[in-house]
């Protein structure tokens, strides 16, 4: 834990490609912490900030699961538990929807980035900087989805379909509508990140392009000005 007292907080909140899942079967359950893309954004900003990864395999922006199935994913229930927590926080990064493409749900990228535009509401209503203003929000919108990956058909073919990767590839035009409606910051994961073998997860070298793409926007943020 970083025990600088003035360090600028970042909150990263997401689904498995936050929380570091491989997509290559390389006998760990998840990528070890100077692998994943929080964990390089802190090396990237140094000590004058505190990370704190909130990554959740299967996390949804706002929607459970069909059936019961996966209880405790819709990311919007947990989000205000999760700001109060850990207050103040001064910037909150939202990368999700790559779970919400997935054929049981049917949702259209619009949906997906309604759901998200929802979650600047409750930021701007649950979380407080050290001030007692609100802290900025980054928007990210993931990856694509990769059917020609080699694993795709084999380990995720059951849970996303041509749609999805349609719909993976609509969701940034309309999360940047949302950011600049709300006047947060966007950031494209796309334009630096790709999947890796299963088509879903990022690819191990793609953290490293995406935590410097966030370090770029974190430090455009007003609070994070003089970060790294």
């Amino acid at each position: 834990m970083l025990t600088n007292p003035d360090a600028v907080t970042v909150l990263c909140y997401g689904d498995s490609n936050t929380y570091g899942y491989p997509a290559e079967d390389v006998g760990v359950e998840r990528w070890p912490v100077d692998v994943r893309w929080p964990g390089r954004l802190q090396m990237l900003l140094g000590g004058g900030c505190a990370v704190i990864e909130e990554g959740l395999r299967g996390r949804t922006t706002a929607f459970d699961y069909p059936g019961g199935d996966r209880p405790g994913r819709n990311g919007l229930t947990y989000l205000g538990p999760c700001l109060h927590s850990h207050d103040p926080l001064d910037v909150v990064v939202v990368m999700l929807g790559t779970n919400d493409v997935k054929v049981a749900f049917d949702l259209s990228a619009a949906e997906i980035a309604e759901a998200l535009d929802g979650y600047v509401d409750v930021i701007e209503a649950e979380a407080a900087n050290r001030d007692g203003g609100r802290p900025a929000v980054l928007l990210v919108s993931p990856a694509h989805i990769d059917h020609t990956r080699p694993d795709f058909a084999a380990r995720r073919g059951a849970s996303y379909d041509g749609t999805s990767v349609t719909k993976s590839r609509q969701l940034a035009k309309h999360l940047q509508a949302v950011a600049d409606k709300r006047r947060a910051g966007f950031a494209d994961a796309a334009s630096v990140a790709w999947a890796g073998d299963d088509g879903v997860h990022l690819a191990r070298d793609a953290y490293r392009a995406l935590a410097e793409l966030l370090a770029e926007r974190i430090r455009a943020l007003s609070p994070a000005q003089n970060l790294g």
